[in-house]
């Protein structure tokens, strides 16, 4: 069927067309006659394209700039509602109401780092970012502060840039023995600034009215993770300031305990089986402290996976007396809440018991003697004898202080009650120690610890003495007999062969000193 609409005839298919065309136009959007100057350079961004206006080009285009951050940092729906204000005004000169606003400009002002490397430049810039810095922790310390998403968000952000940063590569050697404990601390340049940023933090994580619940988008896993590669820091003001902060977290983000755990295991795991060098593992050690205090009973298995696979190797490293007493704290903390963990911490301490390290020696025989404090009748015969061993040991060492304290640990009562129960079994072990002292060592101090010991023995069980002399006596016999034998062998050896030897040659069978320890 054909129209007839003008001097040419269309079909009915030809005349829809354009009325199709007009409805699928009307519904696209249309461009704005006023665009805002901002909003088209933020849209030209992505395309390395500034929008410009006459004479301004300059400023527009850090305007663009810092747009385009704060949308990267603070989503448009954050933001709404959030009235700029004058950051450098002070909070007596502006009202109730735009307090809070100018909380957060003051915030994301003190988002531009300082360069502390050289002390000449950019002093007016770095007093000014200080000044702000002091008014913003007076102004949350009075309580006039109210951390909102936008202010929280803004606090992050600011927390974020001015602490988060990569120390520079470790040129001291602080992982051979205790030699660090002699180093001299390294301060951080940039203290001024960064305290005020950590006393903020503190504060923000502190505050009791809180939302944990927006706070937590903010403060996540990403940010606990860069709060903890700090604790590497050399500045001890850093690390005990973190200490705090890192506790406070624990306490006030249930959702993020288990990570916080779990990254803790992280770094102590590359410390001690890959890289032996961390400057925070006595501060870590110290909230975990407080933090194994806290646990309930029963104990979860990954509280002692913890226990097995972190704490117990941390005494490996060389550098374990910078932490030591952190360590010792939380070990007993462990056998406190389950008395059946000792038997673990001792085969433990067996497995790393130094050798050559006197100084170490004498660490673990006073955690040693803490562990022994809190050790039960049973637990304790499950490890008496590989750990007697191992004190014996001790009580020949050729350092006296080593041997002193190993002599000292037999005088302590409740270990002292632990031997008497037991001393069928443990008494023989150590007995020939003592006898090798009494006859050999040098230190005059040890021979008299020895002389007590012999005689608290005995008077613990008489015959029980008279029989491990005897059984030493004997010992040494067989010793002297088979010294006569090799040396008759060798002589007929030598008779044999033609040859002669002077009495000079000869060497003298002594007894050896040294005693095997199978743990």
């Amino acid at each position: 069927m054909n129209f007839n609409c003008g001097p040419d005839t269309y079909s009915a298919e030809d005349c829809c067309i354009p009325t199709m065309l007009k409805q699928i136009l009307s519904k696209l959007p249309r461009k704005s006659p006023k665009s805002d100057p901002l909003d088209s350079a933020e849209t030209n961004s992505g395309n390395n394209v500034i929008q410009c206006t006459n004479g301004g080009n300059s400023l527009s285009t850090r305007l663009s700039v810092v747009k385009r951050v704060s949308s990267a940092v603070f989503p448009a729906s954050i933001m709404a509602g959030v009235e700029a204000v004058e950051p450098h005004l002070s909070f007596k000169d502006v009202s109730n109401q735009q307090k809070q606003n100018l909380f957060v400009s003051k915030l994301n002002l003190c988002c531009e780092v300082s360069d502390f490397s050289d002390p000449e430049k950019n002093n007016a810039q770095q007093d000014l970012k200080r000044q702000t810095l002091i008014e913003l922790a007076d102004f949350v310390s009075s309580g006039s502060a109210k951390f909102t998403e936008p202010a929280i968000s803004a606090m992050c952000r600011m927390c974020a840039i001015n602490l988060f940063r990569v120390f520079p590569p470790k040129c001291r050697s602080n992982g051979t023995g205790g030699e660090a404990e002699d180093e001299e601390p390294m301060f951080d340049p940039a203290w001024s600034h960064l305290q005020i940023v950590y006393d903020l933090l503190l504060r923000f994580t502190s505050y009791s009215s809180l939302d944990v619940k927006v706070a937590k988008k903010y403060v996540d896993h990403s940010f606990i993770l860069r709060l903890l590669e700090l604790f590497d820091s050399e500045d001890p003001r850093e690390r005990d300031c973190l200490k705090t902060i890192l506790h406070r977290t624990y306490g006030k983000f249930m959702v993020h305990r288990h990570f916080i755990r779990q990254a803790v295991s992280n770094i102590i795991y590359r410390f001690v089986f890959e890289t032996e060098r961390h400057n925070g593992i006595a501060e870590l050690l110290e909230i975990f402290g407080s933090i194994i205090s806290g646990f309930a009973l029963p104990l979860k298995e990954e509280h002692r996976i913890f226990l097995c696979r972190a704490l117990i190797p941390l005494h490996k490293p060389k550098s374990v007396g910078i932490y030591h007493q952190q360590l010792t704290y939380c070990v007993v903390q462990f056998i406190d809440k389950d008395p059946k963990l000792a038997t673990t911490v001792i085969k433990g301490l067996l497995k790393y018991w130094p050798v050559t390290n006197s100084q170490k020696e004498l660490m673990f025989i006073s955690e040693l003697e803490e562990v022994l404090e809190m050790t039960s009748m049973t637990e304790f015969q499950k490890i008496m004898v590989p750990l007697f061993r191992r004190i014996g040991c001790c009580l020949n060492s050729s350092h006296y202080q080593v041997a002193e304290r190993a002599h000292l640990l037999l005088n302590n009562e409740h270990v002292l009650n632990l031997v008497k129960q037991n001393r069928q079994v443990i008494v023989p072990l150590v007995f020939s120690a003592l006898e090798r002292n009494a006859q050999n060592h040098w230190n005059q101090a040890v021979l008299n610890l020895t002389q007590n010991v012999r005689k608290m023995f005995c008077e613990m069980d008489e015959e029980l003495v008279l029989a491990c002399q005897h059984k030493v006596e004997e010992e040494n016999s067989l010793l002297i007999v088979e010294a006569e034998k090799r040396k008759l062998t060798w002589q007929r050896l030598e008779t044999a062969a033609g040859f002669q030897p002077s009495a000079d040659y000869i060497m003298t069978p002594m007894k050896p000193a040294i005693c095997s320890v199978a743990c």
